[in-house]
């Protein structure tokens, strides 16, 4: 007997097989690749062994032994959960040191963290922005200051990427009729490879009266004085209002960070939704933070590493005439490709060649801007840099 959950159930499957009809035809249905092992650059997947050219393990501790040991004594000390949001009863001394730690890594007076990237934008602009405000946001933000941004509730005004003009201009016809403003952007572009022009949006934000806001996520640990990042990088250390970081590549694990002043940090423990009402990251995960932290301080040679490798590379694809986007040493070298399906397609043949690669498409990047996204780190030996790029090279001219 069929019952009316049973007939609700299938209407909505009907909808949905209908609508991954459609991404599937448009080469946009994504699936999952299991790998099951990591141990530096090379990760072991259901195919075989592979280099990894896709992931944000910038300094390569994603696969780290310290790591994975500071996270097992923790839980055998603290348990596997915290046992509920930090502000009930789930605040853990491995918490407390973390941030510790993170702010003297970035030389702020303090930070306060959250259990992704994600929570810790949507949780954090809405907190500082709403109704009777506004936002100025770069056209190429991440997905997650975009949601920020919606869940805010402020007037958005969207100018074209890295366009300090546009944005002086928006600011000249808008800042006057709000109440608060703030900027938001990333600091290094995640699919672009390029920096955010932050002295121009610096000097826009003090003389219009906005706050500074900026993801760093791609940035710290890697760019910058001791690898505090963008800001750092071009002077401007200790300039920008509010910035996230996050545990998830440079340092290993995952999870995230926002720092800046000890009043910023206190205004959000209240008021950031993500924060006060999410379960507290386990107290492992935070210990495993700290080792990250910990390693990239005393170990600056894998920064070092990391930019040398991408600029070899860089220069190998170069030579080779494959066209690569981004600053000269950076880190991510997206290569544009255009055709979703001829993305795809290089993607997999490099991957059974023994090389992951990201093969990014929409909503990822914008409709004809499929690419394919190479990601450097400081555990790619300069053979692997060396045999990618040839691989490449035979790949792309097909």
């Amino acid at each position: 007997m069929t019952t009316p959950s049973t007939l609700n159930r299938s209407a909505l499957d009907d909808v949905l097989r209908a609508e991954l009809s459609i991404l599937r035809e448009q080469n946009l249905v994504r699936t999952l690749r299991s790998v099951r092992r990591r141990a530096g650059a090379m990760v072991e997947t259901t195919h075989g062994l592979a280099v990894d050219f896709s992931s944000n393990d910038y300094l390569g501790l994603a696969s780290d032994r310290r790591l994975a040991d500071a996270s097992a004594a923790a839980a055998n000390e603290h348990g596997a959960g915290a046992g509920g949001s930090r502000l009930i009863s789930g605040n853990n001394p491995e918490h407390e040191r973390l941030e510790g730690e993170v702010a003297a890594f970035v030389d702020a007076e303090r930070a306060l963290t959250f259990s992704s990237g994600y929570a810790a934008n949507v949780g954090i602009i809405p907190a500082l922005v709403s109704r009777d405000d506004v936002i100025f946001a770069d056209a190429l933000n991440h997905a997650s200051l975009i949601d920020g941004c919606r869940l805010s509730r402020a007037v958005v005004h969207v100018y074209p990427h890295a366009d300090a003009a546009a944005l002086e201009a928006l600011l000249a016809s808008h800042r006057g009729q709000f109440r608060r403003a703030m900027i938001v952007t990333d600091g290094v572009f995640s699919m672009d490879g390029d920096r955010a022009p932050l002295p121009d949006l610096v000097g826009l934000a003090r003389r219009f009266d906005a706050w500074t806001y900026v993801d760093d996520a791609h940035a710290v640990g890697v760019l910058g004085d001791q690898g505090r990042g963008t800001p750092s990088a071009f002077g401007l250390h200790g300039a920008i209002d509010v910035t996230i970081g996050t545990f998830g590549k440079s340092f290993g694990v995952s999870g995230a960070f926002v720092y800046g002043s000890a009043t910023l940090c206190q205004f959000l423990l209240n008021r950031a939704r993500s924060f006060v009402f999410s379960t507290a990251v386990p107290p492992a995960q935070a210990a495993a933070c700290r080792a990250g932290i910990r390693i990239a301080s005393e170990e600056p040679w894998r920064r070092d590493l990391v930019l040398g490798n991408a600029r070899l590379l860089r220069a190998q694809l170069a030579t080779l005439g494959v066209n690569v986007l981004g600053e000269p040493d950076a880190h991510i070298l997206p290569i544009p490709v255009g055709d979703t399906e001829r993305t795809v397609a290089i993607g997999r043949e490099l991957a059974a060649n023994g090389f992951l690669v990201g093969a990014v498409r929409p909503p990822t990047v914008p409709d004809g801007g499929s690419r394919l996204r190479i990601t450097v780190s400081a555990a790619h030996t300069r053979e692997q840099l060396s045999d990618l790029a040839n691989a490449l090279t035979r790949v792309v001219a097909q």
